[in-house]
């Protein structure tokens, strides 16, 4: 009895993870992806040679989840399923798709909210709430040496009586002299704005402007501008689709915040926390049921953000992992503000046009394509190479470990699987990832990396020249033939 009693405060001691080592078989697999396995020594290889992968537990468990969504993919290609089907390009291009609805449904909350009518327009502009301008800019870097600047402002000097006098014709005379490449081919128009979008120096002389004034010349930390606020009449339409198109913003930020309101919308006490240790291992937390949102009726869990988070830039997680409690609570918030708002749209019953889904269909495609020239494994391959089941499956688990072979070495460009259709192909398949597995991995690959280093460092076998001069060659070489005359 006592002997146990030690036996299990060693396991306690040791830690969770040695304890679970302990009472399971020793792992002799990484990985499982339907009745195909990486197993401990694959893995160990392909990163102990591979110099490019870095020898941690969380560097190999992400080159087993990948090998998971690759050999997924490479066995539904051999079982000569169809991935363009319509069920799998919908849920492979889910962000994409959600964008789209997102788009269909704003357009159905504004588009009797957002039109004026011609007398609201002019109030609007008579108002001076919201103003319109266009301007000449002559570019100045801050660095400028001050005959730079000198040069430039008589160039602006030069042009100014110019635009003063030009009237409707100003928009010409920026296409032709104006440095600012985003207003130029507007005929230096800037959008409707308010007070508080531009540097002090311009806004301080463009809001004195009267319709139809022009500036003198206004000195900003981008160079010399020459302002003009054009008169009603000839920016009437401009005018009022920058007012829609703002009415358009308030409109959707006043929605979203009212149903944060109204679902009462609150980051766990834990989340930032959560998030944060989230961020460093995405494949880890993916399983994950832990709640980071809490909301009236429902909850939002660790799992559902790192879906989200395959929806979005890589750089946005990668900030998460030091972002304050405050960023990473807001970032929530938004999050599930457009998880709520996509619900609301498929309550609403809102669809994509058939020229949506052509557009998608076109961008699945050509995903498919790449994977298929990435493994050198296409249907049509498949069906030239191997003429049994048995024999198209061996072909595309080959394709599959020679494209990884040559990743890890870096002979080839690594293209990961499209986040969404490799979610797919899990939620289709079976597969795991077993980190008992992962972790005796990466102890073999530190020994065969270690052995690498010692054969090609300092400790490598080296040739002893042998005493005395160097040897004379005695290969009989053939004369060169004489040279023609010139």
């Amino acid at each position: 009895m006592r002997r146990l009693s030690l036996v299990l405060l060693a396991f306690t001691l040791a830690g969770c993870d040695a304890l679970k080592d302990a009472f399971s078989a020793r792992a002799e697999v990484v990985a499982r992806a339907n009745d195909q396995t990486l197993s401990v020594e694959s893995l160990a290889d392909l990163a102990g040679s591979g110099k490019q992968v870095p020898l941690d537990p969380i560097a190999l468990g992400r080159l087993a989840n990948v090998w998971v969504d690759y050999a997924l993919f490479a066995q539904a290609l051999a079982a000569g399923r169809d991935l363009r089907d319509s069920a799998t390009m919908a849920a492979a291009m889910w962000p994409l798709v959600s964008q789209v609805k997102w788009e269909r449904f704003h357009e159905r909350l504004v588009a009797t909210r957002a039109d004026l009518s011609g007398a609201q327009v002019d109030s609007a502009y008579q108002a001076g709430g919201a103003r319109l301008f266009q301007h000449i800019l002559f570019q100045v870097p801050p660095s400028a040496a001050p005959t730079m600047d000198a040069q430039k402002r008589r160039q602006a000097e030069q042009v100014l009586p110019q635009a003063k006098a030009a009237g409707a014709r100003f928009g010409q005379l920026a296409q032709r002299y104006s440095e600012d490449p985003q207003s130029k081919v507007r005929g230096g128009a800037l959008g409707v704005t308010e007070r508080g979008q531009f540097v002090r120096a311009f806004e301080d002389a463009a809001w004195q402007l009267p319709p139809g004034g022009v500036s003198s010349l206004v000195k900003s930390p981008f160079g010399y501008h020459i302002i003009r606020r054009p008169p009603l009449a000839e920016v009437r339409d401009s005018f009022r689709v920058g007012l829609e198109e703002r009415l358009s913003f308030r409109l959707d930020s006043v929605y979203l915040d009212s149903l944060s309101v109204k679902r009462h919308i609150e980051p766990a006490g834990r989340a930032p926390a959560l998030v944060r240790a989230a961020a460093q291992d995405l494949d880890d937390a993916r399983t994950s049921g832990r709640v980071v949102v809490t909301y009236s009726g429902g909850s939002f869990r660790m799992k559902d953000l790192v879906r989200w988070l395959g929806a979005l830039d890589p750089q946005v997680a990668q900030a998460l992992g030091t972002a304050t409690d405050d960023q990473i609570k807001q970032f929530l918030k938004v999050v599930v503000q457009r998880q709520l708002l996509l619900e609301a749209a498929d309550s609403a019953g809102v669809t994509l046009t058939p020229q949506d889904w052509t557009q998608l269909r076109a961008q699945h495609d050509s995903a498919l394509a790449i994977l298929g020239s990435v493994l050198n494994l296409t249907p049509r391959i498949l069906q030239d190479s191997a003429a049994t089941p048995e024999a198209r499956a061996s072909l595309a688990r080959a394709r599959v470990q020679d494209y990884f072979d040559r990743v890890v070495h870096g002979r080839a460009r690594f293209y990961p699987i499209p986040p969404f259709l490799g979610e797919t192909l899990r939620a289709r398949g079976s597969w795991s990832v077993d980190q008992s597995g992962v972790r005796r991995a990466l102890e073999r690959a530190k020994e065969i990396r270690a052995t690498a280093d010692s054969l090609t460092g300092q400790g490598a076998p080296r040739m002893t020249p042998a005493p005395g001069p160097a040897p004379v060659d005695t290969t009989p070489r053939r004369s060169p033939p004489p040279s023609r005359p010139r």
